[in-house]
Formats: C-alpha cells, structure tokens, sequence
C-alpha cells in the first residue's frame, strides 16, 4: 500500500500542526465526496475563493486527506520574513501581477512542471483573486489552471468550499477564534476537458476550458449552499470595477 504523501518526511509536518494548533478549536470541518480527491500522481485543484484566509483552511484539508498542498502565490508573499521561508521551503509556486515583473519571473508554469514531474498536487484559484459577486457566488475565471491541465494533461478537481467567510469574511481585518466555525468543503469529479485534449491550446481553447471548470465549481457550490447561483456570471471589468484590491465595492 502506498505511503500518503503527508506521511512522508516534510516541512509540512512543522506547518500543518502549528496551523491546526491555531485554528484547530476555531474550525469545525464536513468534507464531502474525499474519494475524488487524487491520493497518486498529479492533479490540479481548482477551489472558488471568497476569503483571505481559504488558501491556508484549503491547504489544511488536503494536508489532513493525505496530499501536500501547493499554491501558485503572489510573488510578494515571498519576500515576507518567515512566511517566505516557509513558502519557498514548501515548494510553493511564485507568480508575479505587475508586467514589469513578469517579464523577469521564472514561468509559473515552468514551476508547475515541476510539480508534476514529482507527482504532487497544484492548487490554483481559477478565479484569480477573491470573488466580487455581491453574494460570494464564483465570479468569472482566468485560464492558468486550465492552461496547466491542458499542457501537462492532468485532470482538474473542482472543489467548493462554504462557511470559511464565517472565520474571516472577505477582506476583513480579523480572525474570528472565539467561536466555532463550520466549513464544508466538497470535491467533484474530474471536469470532462477531453473535447480540448490534443488541440492547439489557444485563447478560445483556454476559454471554453476555464468555462467548464467554473461551471463545475458552481454547481458543487449550489450543492453546498441548497442555492441557485445566478445566470450570469459576475465579470468585474463588466461592472467597472477593479481586480484587486479591498475597495472593489466602490
């Protein structure tokens, strides 16, 4: 039988229980539908994303099921003492939003290959950066994890997440660790990009493709929520707003 991932020697044995320490009493987890998470070989996990913290609650769960997570992460996040330590140690993957840097920075891509040549797993938010739909449902996506999966042909797991925005809400200031927060968090099959397998991966390709991988997420989402998310996808740029930053609802 073979040995999970999170079993084997690791910085991740340093970090998970330090997290757990923090937040453990704080954090009531259901994970639904574990089995279609991938325990061999490559997979990228493609999660909706509402909160500041859901990338380290994500990185939990995968971390408790048996796989270590990696990250594409702002490349600033890396030069922060201690935290970039970290980051770095745990083979998590530097992306940087300025054109100026990129033009510098090692591919994203490159750094996911990687990855895959070691058989883990890629977790990347196809959203791009916290959702701006008034109601947390999942905006519009952008094309990395389907560019990943397309080029290294490995399958994509949608996952849905609900109830992190009660630990810290989107873009807010404070933890809440005073109170027990309920999170479920369910894992769908692989999306069904087969029609795109060996076509020339262009924009319209990478397009139709994050599309498939949205709607998957969505719909595990409506599952979760008992709700029907709306008919058309919140797009920011439709909406004149910004792509990032804490002012979005201006």
């Amino acid at each position: 039988m073979a040995v999970r991932e999170s079993a084997r020697p690791s910085i991740f044995w340093i970090m998970g229980p330090v997290a757990l320490a923090f937040l453990g009493l704080s954090m009531r987890f259901r994970v639904h539908k574990v089995e279609n998470l991938p325990q061999r070989g490559a997979f990228v996990l493609a999660p909706n994303h509402y909160s500041e913290i859901d990338p380290i609650i994500v990185g939990l769960v995968l971390w408790k099921n048996g796989r270590n997570p990696h990250f594409l992460a702002k490349a600033s996040l890396f030069r922060v003492p201690v935290l970039g330590f970290f980051m770095r140690k745990s083979g998590q993957i530097p992306v940087e939003r300025t054109a100026a840097s990129a033009a510098k920075a090692v591919s994203p891509f490159a750094g996911a290959r990687a990855l895959v040549e070691n058989e883990h797993g890629v977790i990347v938010y196809p959203e791009g950066t916290l959702t701006r739909d008034p109601e947390m449902w999942p905006m519009r996506g952008k094309t990395g994890a389907a560019r990943i999966a397309l080029e290294q042909g490995i399958p994509v797991i949608p996952l849905a997440t609900w109830g992190i925005q009660s630990l810290m809400g989107r873009y807010a200031k404070k933890i809440n660790l005073f109170r027990v927060n309920r999170m479920d968090f369910l894992f769908g099959e692989p999306v069904d990009l087969s029609e795109f397998r060996g076509r020339p991966i262009d924009q319209d390709v990478l397009n139709s493709a994050t599309e498939k991988i949205m709607q998957s997420i969505t719909g595990l989402l409506e599952e979760l929520r008992g709700e029907k998310a709306p008919a058309e996808r919140w797009d920011p740029a439709a909406k004149g707003q910004r792509e990032t930053g804490r002012d979005f609802e201006s």
